[in-house]
Order: structure tokens, then sequence, then C-alpha cells
């Protein structure tokens, strides 16, 4: 039977040291095709949190299951490459081109040239990048190409879940908010599970559909976005979520005092 959540996270502690723990008691489940925003203070175990699910670091104690199945049982390398990755400043290899970072897993996968080449080409039409970049060196990108072409990477190998760590905070404001609103567009007609990690609650609130709140490597709280941004229970969670609110807010009256 197939497993209902994408990503189960039970009971995890992540420790550096003797009482040095970056994690305690997660527990968290994360449904097929839904949009997860983490935010939280820095230094909260976000970044910790993301890479568990793909064994970028492995848990001091607890579990995590990625289709129903245990990854530690997982073969890590297997693991990763039907996962998609993003992060900020996007890790481009800069000695090859935009063809051939976008296709760097396709080919560690065995696909063969032709199937590589159509797959490329159907992945810059897909992050909205014109074709004639393929021969291009990451060097001679913007940072939006660029982390345009970071997601079409990641979104190659067909993956179901996304894993993404400041993907955007590289960019300029425009640029991210065009990204973003691509991204999540792309998450829904893909079907993708995505889990985000960022420090703008405003993001968070614009394209999660449920967010989780971490605060000293533990999640605090969670729920539907909707219901933080009513009726969240703890009061530094409140301040967090109302910081958006404030922000409409101060943007409203500034626009009313505008002269017509």
């Amino acid at each position: 039977m197939q497993a209902q959540s994408a990503i189960e996270i039970a009971d995890v502690w992540k420790s550096y040291g003797a009482k040095d723990f970056a994690l305690r008691r997660v527990t968290l489940e994360i449904a097929r095709r839904e949009f997860l925003g983490l935010i939280g203070t820095s230094g909260g175990g976000k970044t910790t949190l993301l890479k568990l699910i793909n064994r970028l670091v492995e848990p001091t104690k607890g579990s995590v299951r990625v289709d129903g199945v245990n990854v530690a049982e997982t073969d890590a390398v297997q693991l990763r490459r039907r996962i998609g990755y993003v992060f900020q400043g996007v890790g481009l290899f800069p000695h090859l081109t935009v063809a051939e970072n976008i296709g760097v897993t396709l080919r560690l996968l065995g696909w063969d040239k032709p199937a590589i080449g159509a797959r490329v080409t159907e992945m810059l039409d897909l992050v909205r990048l014109p074709r004639e970049l393929t021969e291009r060196l990451p060097a001679t990108l913007s940072g939006g190409q660029a982390q345009r072409v970071g997601v079409a990477r990641a979104l190659a190998a067909r993956p179901s879940i996304m894993l993404m760590d400041e993907p955007f905070g590289a960019v300029d404001p425009i640029t991210r908010d065009s990204l973003a609103r691509d991204y999540r567009a792309l998450h829904d007609a893909l079907g993708l599970t995505t889990v985000m990690v960022t420090h703008d609650v405003l993001e968070a609130v614009l394209l999660a559909d449920r967010i989780a709140v971490m605060e000293a490597g533990e999640i605090v709280e969670s729920g539907p976005t909707q219901t933080l941004l009513a009726d969240a229970k703890m009061e530094s969670v409140r301040a967090l979520m109302a910081m958006p609110r404030r922000q409409a807010e101060r943007v409203s009256a500034l626009t009313a005092g505008a002269p017509t």
C-alpha cells in the first residue's frame, strides 16, 4: 500500500556534541503534493532538518521516511538522485555549460545523449529560459538565469520531492518574486512535494500551503498558512506571522498618503 505521506520525520534529534543539539524532538509529516515552508530564527535547525531528508545529515536519534521507506535503509546516492535540491547560490558547475549542468544527474542515471538533449530542451522551456543558453557557461548568466538553471537541474530527473534552502535569496527583489511565482506554478503543475527553508516570512506566507516554525532546534508550531496567520498559539509565532500584515499596513499607509 502506498504511503499517505511523502515524508515522515519521527522524534528526530541531531547532536554535534554531548550537549550541542541542532534538533530536538522533531516530528513532522509532509503530505504528497504539499508545499511546506520552514521558517524561524537563524540557527534554529531549519537547514539541518532539510538535509536529514536526503541524508546529507544523519540523525542522532529518530527516523526519517521518504515514500514510506526509512532513508537509513536506502542508498544515500540513489536517494539524492531522486530528490531535487535547490539552494542559495545555486552551485552550478562552473566548467560545464548550461546544458551539461542540467543534464548532469541524467548522465549519472545512464540516459543516452539524445534523451538528455531532449530533456534539457524541455527543462529550459519549463523554467522559462531561452534555448540559446544551452552552450553558455554559468559565469555568463545573470543571477536569475543561474537560479532557473538550478531549478531545471533539480527537476530534470523527474523527482517527486523538492528540497529548497533559501532558493531565491541571492537575487534582486523583482527577480525573486518572479522566480517564486514561477516555481509555485511548477510545484502545482508537476504535483511536487516541496519543503522550502526561508528567512522571509512573507515569501513563506505567499507560497506555502503549510508553515512550520522552528526555534532552538524544535518545531514550536505548525499548521496551514491561513491558520497560523489568524490564530497562532505561541506569542513568538504570533509576532513572526504578524510581520507580513504590518508590512502591508505600512505600504498601504504610504500609498494612501501619496499625491495623486
